[in-house]
């Protein structure tokens, strides 16, 4: 099983090395595992960096028969909106998603913290942000769609609540996910 490793650590300065470790932790279940910045066999020649990455990740995702995403918020309430892409797109062929965050409190919380007091509660009791717009409430993790397309490909969704400092070093979710998928594909 090849499974696509998503996520913002394809920013840090040691990649390499959080790529080998999560590689490590699918090899010892089994698995393979592609991480982005990995060369893509079948990706489309571009005339631009940006968009050889593009379809090198899209060759991945389609070369591969799971994913696991961090979902941990990057640079915001929510997750890496590429890795939210990459999960989408992942879930609409079909095959399992799955994921997990470092990062405590749920998305409401988040995005409350975020808007520092520029938001007030409606008549309906629903909290709504100085343009008028509602703010998402259902306690989940991430957006409704991210933890709704997990849930649906029978995925889990593994959340710890680990010091920012270790956000994008600790792979306890991450090592949690594999465990799971390694099951759901007995």
């Amino acid at each position: 099983m090849r499974v696509y490793l998503a996520g913002p650590e394809v920013f840090l300065a040691d990649r390499d090395d959080i790529a080998a470790a999560k590689k490590a932790t699918c090899a010892e279940y089994g698995m393979i595992g592609v991480f982005p910045t990995d060369p893509a066999p079948g990706a489309l020649p571009a005339d631009t960096d940006w968009m050889q990455i593009y379809l090198g990740n899209e060759a991945h995702i389609r070369g591969c028969d799971a994913l696991i995403a961090n979902l941990t918020p990057f640079r915001c309430a929510s997750a890496d909106p590429g890795t939210a892409y990459e999960l989408g797109f992942m879930r609409a062929l079909g095959r399992p998603v799955l994921g997990y965050s470092n990062a405590a409190g749920n998305f409401t919380t988040r995005n409350l913290a975020l808007l520092s007091g520029a938001v007030h509660r409606r008549a309906s009791g629903a909290w709504e942000d100085a343009n008028g717009m509602e703010v998402e409430d259902f306690g989940l993790t991430d957006n409704l769609m991210l933890d709704g397309g997990i849930t649906a490909s029978g995925g889990v969704l593994v959340v710890n609540h680990i010091a920012e400092a270790a956000h994008w070093h600790d792979l306890m979710g991450f090592s949690r996910c594999v465990a799971h998928l390694a099951g759901m594909k007995r």
